[in-house]
């Protein structure tokens, strides 16, 4: 079974057991999340209202931030160049299970 989360804005794919990375999330390592999926498949497939009844459970892995990435500005004719750099801070979280 498994189920499609929205977290931070983004979708996740998640089964049990599976350790994902998604945007900062409070809560310190071992603290226990109940998010709500949008739609469960595998033996059924439910989306909409009805997903709401189900909750995919899981745990604060650690904290951390990403490579960093460099963004490079550049405009041709007028020496105008600018090189900055960004690290996105993440919560790694791990599926304990999915329950409805």
């Amino acid at each position: 079974m498994f189920a499609i989360i929205q977290t931070g804005g983004k979708q996740y794919r998640v089964q049990e057991g599976d350790v994902i990375r998604v945007e900062s999330l409070k809560g310190e390592a071992g603290d226990k999340l109940d998010l709500t999926p949008i739609f469960v498949g595998g033996d059924q497939t439910v989306f909409g209202d009805d997903a709401g009844k189900f909750t995919v459970n899981a745990e604060v892995v650690e904290h951390g931030r990403g490579e960093k990435i460099y963004v490079r500005k550049y405009k041709s004719g007028i020496q105008y160049r600018r090189r900055t750099g960004h690290r996105q801070d993440y919560t790694a979280i791990k599926i304990l299970g999915i329950k409805g």
